[in-house]
């Protein structure tokens, strides 16, 4: 199934959407792509807002182009390892494991699922400016991609079972 597929899929039905992809086998490469792909997608949502500052600070965009380019698809990728990491001890310290790369792919996929409305937060951002729509699309944002961050480590725990060596780490 496509990966659009798959993220539409997700906005319905997010823990049978997880399952589908956990059920594919464990595929490192797969869960890599998954959060490159997020950050790629989160770099072209603030394309809008760096144009939008630098035409009204009369600023070059190429620095803030390269920075955000370098944050986005260098840095936060390895950030979202060391949340997915965090989360998989806090599951484990609150009796509720969950396998390594099923943390890490319920993490990315969360990401990935979620970044249509971080493109139309980008859109916000660069066409309406701060204030109250991009406040609410903000906010909209981050409760979808919690729902399906937490859908996604519940239905990981389901399927994992009381061993939880699936994914280890």
């Amino acid at each position: 199934m496509p990966v659009t597929s798959d993220i539409a899929a997700s906005y319905r039905r997010p823990g049978q959407t997880l399952r589908a992809l956990l059920a594919r086998g464990v595929s490192e490469p797969r869960a890599l792509a998954y959060v490159m792909g997020a950050c790629g997608v989160m770099f072209i949502a603030q394309l809008p807002k760096l144009a939008r500052d630098a035409h009204l600070k009369g600023t070059d965009l190429d620095p803030a182009l390269g920075g955000a380019l370098l944050a986005t698809v260098i840095f936060l990728p390895l950030i979202f390892y060391v949340i997915a990491g965090l989360s998989q001890i806090v599951a484990k310290g609150i009796g509720r494991p969950v396998g390594g790369y099923e943390t890490r792919l319920a993490l990315f996929w969360a990401l990935l699922a979620a970044s249509p409305l971080a493109l139309l937060h980008g859109l916000v951002a660069g066409f309406i400016g701060t204030g109250g729509a991009l406040t609410l699309v903000g906010a909209v944002w981050l409760a979808v991609f919690l729902w399906f961050w937490t859908t996604g480590l519940r239905e990981a725990r389901k399927l994992a079972g009381p061993g939880v060596e699936k994914g280890a780490v």
